[in-house]
């Protein structure tokens, strides 16, 4: 079983997953005139920073209680305590998971937007866990 992380260490492992995601569209993307011209790498950085988005928020929030998270259920739990940072999950949500992990868009406007926005999550989940 796996060891309980630190909300530090949670912290640090998301910003991992952000800037692995960073890396293989540096590494692999094929950047050409603004747009990432390789969606499998478009996709597979998209979900990756996703993820690291709800390693954070996971951490924070803690496990659910039955079934299997869902979109609904970050949102919900973000609606409970920060109304501006579930307006920036959603655009994460949009921006990463949608546009680049599912449909491969590679505009570099758009994955610079959701890379920023993740870390403003991961720096939100930061500073809470460390009140």
């Amino acid at each position: 079983m796996a060891k309980q992380l630190s909300a530090q260490e949670a912290v640090t492992e998301a910003k991992r997953y952000l800037n692995n995601a960073k890396e293989i569209l540096r590494d692999k993307g094929a950047k050409e005139d603004g747009f990432y011209q390789d969606s499998k790498y478009v996709k597979m950085a998209g979900h990756t920073a996703y993820s690291g988005v709800l390693f954070a928020l996971d951490h924070y929030f803690g496990k659910k209680t039955k079934g299997r998270k869902d979109v609904d259920w970050y949102k919900s739990n973000l609606a409970q305590q920060d109304r501006k940072m579930l307006q920036t999950f959603v655009s994460v949500y949009e921006l990463l998971h949608l546009v680049m992990a599912y449909d491969g868009v590679g505009d570099a406007d758009v994955v610079k937007v959701g890379f920023q926005r993740a870390e403003i999550i991961i720096d939100w989940v930061e500073l809470r866990s460390a009140a």
